[in-house]
């Protein structure tokens, strides 16, 4: 699904990130972990069309992602979850979900858009898979810090994307709400693509399906299993054994 080889990203002279291979098959829940300033930002940015980056090629399904927009970007089947939620708190959960829908959003089919049956269902589909189905009618400024999460993660899932990239999803969340995070990532990644940063590494345990990956200064420092990568001696000495990280219960 993803293939990245040979990616720069430099702002002002200072190398942000320098991928030399990075890849994603498809239905792959990919975490990546790493210290602040690692990265992992930039990373993502690049994904979306947020930032270009200095040389470097990065193909989604054959197709490069460089030069493109990050609407073209977004049509193309990439959506983004930032870490702070962006939902509009004046408006329901419901009509937060209904501006998420997929579809034509110029000014005239605005005017005369009206709900057919069909995009209803999908809204309410969406809404049980994030657990937010009883909060429909509620404003969205109403709902806890997770179920904010839980609402973007929705309206990126109503944008029927390819792959998802999901930024800190468990910062700032109860215990509960980051199980209940956890399980709808590895649900999610049955039918798309996901890449998750993540410091918690908890949730990280919880989300590893298959491979992890850990950033250091912008590059792979290595990539494993979560256990393997617990108990990478780098790893434990440049990001585990750092404030930046949530640890692992012994």
């Amino acid at each position: 699904m993803l293939s990245i080889s040979n990616l720069n990203v430099s702002f002002g002279g200072v190398q942000a990130l320098n991928l030399k291979n990075f890849s994603l098959k498809k239905k792959e829940l990919r975490v990546i972990i790493g210290p602040n300033g690692a990265g992992k930002s930039t990373f993502m940015d690049v994904l979306c069309g947020k930032t270009t980056p200095k040389f470097g090629h990065v193909l989604f399904k054959g197709k490069s992602l460089i030069g493109k927009s990050e609407t073209e970007i977004a049509r193309m089947g990439i959506g983004r979850k930032f870490q702070k939620p962006s939902v509009f708190e004046g408006l329901t959960v419901f009509d937060n979900l209904l501006l998420g829908l997929k579809g034509k959003k110029k000014f005239l089919s605005s005017m005369f858009f009206k709900l057919t049956q069909e995009q209803s269902d999908k809204i309410l589909e969406v809404a049980c898979q994030v657990n937010l189905e009883k909060e429909l009618n509620t404003f969205a400024g109403s709902l806890s810090h997770g179920q904010k999460q839980w609402l973007e993660i929705a309206i990126v899932l109503l944008q029927d994307p390819e792959l998802m990239l999901i930024d800190e999803p468990a910062a700032g969340m109860s215990d509960s709400e980051t199980a209940k995070t956890g399980e709808l990532l590895c649900e999610l990644a049955k039918n798309n693509g996901v890449i998750v940063i993540e410091h918690d590494m908890h949730f990280v345990e919880q989300i590893a399906q298959e491979k992890v990956t850990v950033l250091v200064r912008g590059e792979v420092l290595t990539e494993g299993t979560f256990d393997e990568v617990k108990n990478n001696q780098e790893v434990i000495d440049c990001y585990l054994g750092s404030p930046d990280s949530a640890q692992v219960k012994k």
